[in-house]
């Protein structure tokens, strides 16, 4: 039954909370798994929807998987036969796309129709086709939505991949590591979870490396072994739970909070007058007197990550003066905002590129700058979630202002995070989930 959020804002944060694994590692190396011979064990697997679809699309491909703990998974992909990725679960998540490499491995052929996920802008899969092509995969177009790929054998090739795409990146790496001979990924995409994912295919017998200049090198393999092998901490997460300490004048230590995997996320954080202290198991997050404005830019990373921008944003609402954000990698990202605005926020969106890096939706009708003055107090709303990373940022401003708030659409955060509402109850938040009926929402 669907729920919504009742939270009773303006208190600040106080506490200790722990992130779950990353998301955006576990969904990719659920699928890895399927290469295996064997069953896999994957540690710190966060208990989330996008999660359980994953799973359940592996089972429907033939693979069967169970749960041991809490958050350790097992994943048997030796009965793997069928070639056809359900329909019925492309809307839900991005992932079906990634599933054509696993299936080519053990196939040779893969069926899939439509692609699905957040409403943050169109993310084609043509990059993912145009590499496949090159390792000698035959792609046929049945549609504009329904594809049938085949390879007997794929074979090595240097590939060079117009935008640094994360999913091709990750779905060429899948693919290569069964390919005959050498490949070459360049422009390719170096996030830390993809990192997670080479190592578990290096792991599993694939010899993988990533080179200078955006490289990932891979050799061929015949085999590969099931493994044992450890998803990251959700860098996500984790930014997300310290921009709102910082927001709401509180003070909370994030456990599972890497900084190696949130440098940039960290300078732009103190240089808007949030403050942290690196410790051995995670970092505390704080403010550092008044919040400051600024000029920021979205980016691949190393850059500042696009789903960092969302509750950045809303704590820039409490900066004093005008900051700037200039989102590069969707060019829907900002559709959360007139929300904000209900709130109190002043915020103008533009579709002037108000910044200095390369961007791909220059002299296009894409709202994708913003402009926020600040600061302006929020106050309590009721909201809908249009996606997954909207929705934190909605808790978040919900959690900064004075009076109640109801959320609709919490599937949406659910998607990506595991154990919200205890989380946040754990740091002192009045949050509480109520069942809605359908006719609440329309």
């Amino acid at each position: 039954m669907p729920t919504r959020y009742d939270i009773a804002g303006g208190r600040p944060l106080q506490g200790t909370l722990r992130v779950s694994g990353a998301k955006n590692a576990a969904l990719k190396m659920i699928v890895a798994a399927l290469i295996a011979d064997g069953v896999t064990t994957l540690h710190n697997v966060p208990r989330i929807t996008d999660v359980e679809i994953t799973l359940k699309l592996c089972e429907e491909l033939g693979a069967r998987y169970a749960w041991r703990d809490e958050t350790t998974v097992e994943i048997d992909a030796r009965h793997v036969c069928n070639p056809v990725i359900p329909l019925k679960y492309s809307g839900s998540t991005r992932t079906p796309i990634l599933f054509v490499s696993p299936l080519l491995h053990r196939l040779g052929r893969a069926e899939l129709t439509t692609i699905g996920g957040c409403s943050i802008g169109p993310r084609p899969i043509n990059y993912h086709i145009a590499g496949l092509r090159q390792l000698g995969v035959r792609v046929e177009e049945s549609s504009r939505t329904a594809y049938q790929f085949h390879a007997d054998q794929l074979h090595g090739n240097i590939i060079t991949l117009e935008y640094p795409s994360v999913g091709a990146t990750e779905n060429l790496l899948m693919a290569s590591v069964g390919a005959r001979g050498r490949t070459v990924i360049r422009n390719a995409a170096i996030e830390p979870e993809i990192l997670n994912l080479a190592g578990m295919l290096q792991a599993m017998g694939a010899v993988v490396y990533q080179d200078v200049n955006r490289t990932w090198i891979v050799e061929g393999a015949s085999r590969f072994r099931a493994v044992e092998y450890e998803v990251m901490d959700d860098r996500i997460e984790a930014a997300s739970f310290a921009a709102c300490a910082v927001a709401t004048g509180g003070e909370v230590f994030i456990s599972g909070a890497v900084q190696r995997d949130l440098v940039t996320f960290l300078d732009w954080l103190r240089k808007v007058g949030g403050e942290f202290d690196i410790l051995p198991t995670g970092i505390r997050f704080y403010r550092d007197g008044k919040l400051r404005p600024v000029n920021l830019e979205t980016d691949v990373h190393p850059g500042f990550m696009t789903d960092w921008q969302p509750p950045f944003v809303v704590l820039l609402t409490q900066a004093e003066g005008i900051s700037v954000v200039h989102e590069t990698v969707y060019e829907s990202r900002f559709g959360y905002v007139e929300a904000l605005v209900s709130m109190g926020a002043h915020i103008q969106l533009t579709n002037d590129c108000l910044g200095s890096r390369e961007c791909r939706f220059t002299n296009k009708n894409y709202l994708h700058s913003a402009l926020i003055s600040g600061p302006t107090p929020l106050r309590g709303s009721v909201l809908h979630i249009p996606d997954l990373r909207a929705g934190f940022a909605y808790v978040m401003a919900a959690l900064m202002a004075t009076g109640e708030s109801q959320i609709y659409g919490t599937e949406f955060v659910q998607r990506g995070y595991a154990d919200l509402i205890g989380k946040l109850r754990s740091v002192g938040a009045e949050i509480v989930e109520t069942p809605v009926e359908v006719m609440e929402t329309s």
